[in-house]
C-alpha cells in the first residue's frame, strides 16, 4: 500500500488554511432551500432547475484553463442532480474548494460529472486525457451519513442499479478484463487515523464505495490514472452538511493526502 508523508504534530487550529484562517472575501456557494429560492425561480421545480442549472454552467465554464507554469492541477469532482437534490451537496463542495483553494502552487480545476454511466466514464477518461492532473480528487455524497469517509478501492463489477437515466452498464462492469479491484496510491486508513487522533476530525475509513456511480467513477479514474485518485463521501446530515463547516475540512483533508515535498507518483509501497 501506497503511504503518505504526514506531519505526526498537526495542529489543524494552527494550519494556514484552518477556517478562522482563511482571508478570502470570497463567500461559498449559497444553498437554497426550496421555500428560499429566488423570486424569479418560484414557479416549480423546472424554474429551480433552470436556475441551478444556469449557477453550474458558469461555475464550469471557467475550468477549461491551461495551468500556470510550474504548478500542479489537482481536479475536484462532484456529482449533478440527483433525486432530491437539485443541486448535488458534493458540486457544491467542489466549488467551493475551488474558492479557497488548495495551496499556491496547486491550481484546483472542477468538473461535475452527471449521474450517468455512459457520460461520467467519457468525462473521467477527458480529466486524465486533457487535463493531466497531479491528482483526482471525486466527491459523492452518503445520504444520511454525518462523516466523512476515505474510500480506499473501487470495485469494477456489480453495477446493476440503474442511473438517472434508466441506464447500468450493459456488462455490469467499469472496464472489461481489468482488475476486480483497484486501490488508491494514498494509504485511506493511515490519512482517516491521523485526522482523527490528532485533529478531531469525523472521518472513518472504507474499502466498499457502494458500487453505483460514485464506486463507477472512481474505478474507472484509478483505472486511467493509474492510482492516482481519492473518493471522499461527504455527509448530508449533520454538522458537517454545512458547506460552511465541510470545506475547510476537506481542504484540510486533500492537502495531507499530497506531500509538498514529492511528486504523488514517486510514493514507494
Amino acid at each position: 500500500m501506497f503511504k503518505t508523508r504526514t506531519n505526526k504534530n498537526i495542529d489543524v487550529q494552527n494550519l494556514p488554511w484552518a477556517p478562522e484562517r482563511i482571508t478570502s472575501t470570497r463567500r461559498l456557494p449559497h444553498v437554497f432551500a426550496q421555500d428560499e429560492l429566488p423570486q424569479a425561480d418560484k414557479r416549480g421545480l423546472a424554474g429551480a432547475r433552470l436556475f441551478f442549472s444556469a449557477r453550474t454552467r458558469e461555475a464550469s465554464r471557467v475550468e477549461h484553463t491551461a495551468p500556470m507554469s510550474g504548478r500542479d492541477t489537482v481536479v475536484v469532482t462532484g456529482f449533478g442532480p440527483f433525486r432530491q437534490f437539485l443541486v448535488n451537496p458534493s458540486w457544491r463542495a467542489a466549488q467551493g474548494l475551488k474558492l479557497i483553494g488548495l495551496g499556491e502552487r496547486i491550481d484546483v480545476c472542477i468538473k461535475e460529472l452527471p449521474v450517468s454511466y455512459v457520460q461520467t466514464q467519457r468525462v473521467i477518461a477527458e480529466i486524465w486525457q486533457t487535463l493531466h492532473p497531479k491528482f483526482v480528487v471525486h466527491l459523492g455524497i452518503a445520504r444520511g451519513s454525518s462523516v466523512v469517509t476515505l474510500e480506499q478501492t473501487g470495485k469494477n463489477r456489480g453495477y446493476r442499479d440503474k442511473d438517472v437515466r434508466g441506464h447500468c452498464p450493459v456488462s455490469h462492469c467499469c472496464v472489461d478484463e481489468a482488475p476486480e479491484e483497484l486501490c488508491s496510491v494514498i494509504d485511506m486508513r493511515a490519512v482517516s487515523k491521523q485526522l482523527k487522533e490528532e485533529a478531531g476530525m469525523d472521518v472513518v475509513y472504507s474499502r466498499d464505495a457502494g458500487r453505483y456511480l460514485c464506486d463507477f467513477a472512481y474505478y474507472c479514474s484509478l483505472y486511467h490514472g493509474q492510482g492516482r485518485a481519492a473518493l471522499i463521501h461527504i455527509p448530508t446530515s449533520g454538522g458537517l452538511a454545512s458547506a460552511d463547516r465541510l470545506v475547510p475540512l476537506l481542504q484540510t483533508l486533500i492537502r495531507t493526502m499530497l506531500p509538498a515535498d514529492r511528486p504523488v507518483g514517486d510514493m514507494k509501497r
